[in-house]
């Protein structure tokens, strides 16, 4: 079956050691990896699949993982990118983050879902990414909204989504299945036009960290 290339895919978006790049067959060890070893840190936050965690995170689970992201990649319901960082000329893959759910026509709209490594939480790294993932769907991807739904006791990932200026729009009672329960979540998006006149998001967030002390 040949597909047509979707808008905005696939692509390799970069700012300092982040890289955003199409997952890889041969990631699959490296994936099974960090997902394994950060079941504390990401179980309670994620849709409820049923099944032992190492197993669900596994090298063989992986390919049909990829397979799936490709398939949505290239029929334009999403983009998905693994998250690595560059140190000493090599590659780390440290998270996951995709624009999903994409619906164009009058819509022009879809939801991103991230993850990162615990290890390198707090440095930086998805809040880069994000901003690196929403120019690339205002711009080439043709977007022109975008949404994250996040649940109210996840701070770390609510606190990402505000500092770089995200509304908060609603809040969303018993959303998704989650950890074994009907979770609440609260949706925040922003449009295109919110960032136009700041050179887009990726420079917004540039000038948040330069007044950080």
């Amino acid at each position: 079956m040949r597909f047509r290339q979707a808008p905005g895919w696939p692509a390799v978006l970069t700012d300092g050691p982040v890289t955003l790049r199409p997952y890889r067959r041969s990631d699959a060890m490296a994936w099974s990896e960090v997902r394994c070893a950060n079941r504390e840190w990401l179980a309670p936050w994620e849709s409820s699949l049923g099944g032992d965690w190492d197993q669900l995170n596994s090298p063989a689970t992986f390919r049909w993982v990829y397979r799936d992201q490709r398939r949505s990649a290239r029929t334009g319901e999403g983009m998905p990118f693994a998250v690595c960082l560059y140190a000493d000329g090599e590659e780390r893959l440290v998270g996951h983050i995709n624009v999903g759910n994409i619906v164009r026509r009058a819509f022009c709209s879809g939801y991103v879902g991230y993850w990162v490594d615990r290890r390198v939480a707090g440095r930086g790294v998805i809040p880069t990414a994000l901003a690196l993932v929403v120019d690339h769907a205002f711009g080439p991807g043709g977007l022109h909204r975008v949404e994250v739904n996040i649940r109210p006791e996840n701070r770390p990932s609510r606190r990402v989504v505000e500092k770089l200026g995200f509304r908060e729009e609603a809040y969303h009672p018993r959303y998704m299945h989650i950890d074994g329960a009907w979770r609440d979540h609260i949706g925040y998006a922003m449009t295109s036009e919110e960032i136009a006149a700041e050179g887009g998001l990726l420079a917004r967030w540039h000038r948040l960290r330069a007044r950080t002390p």
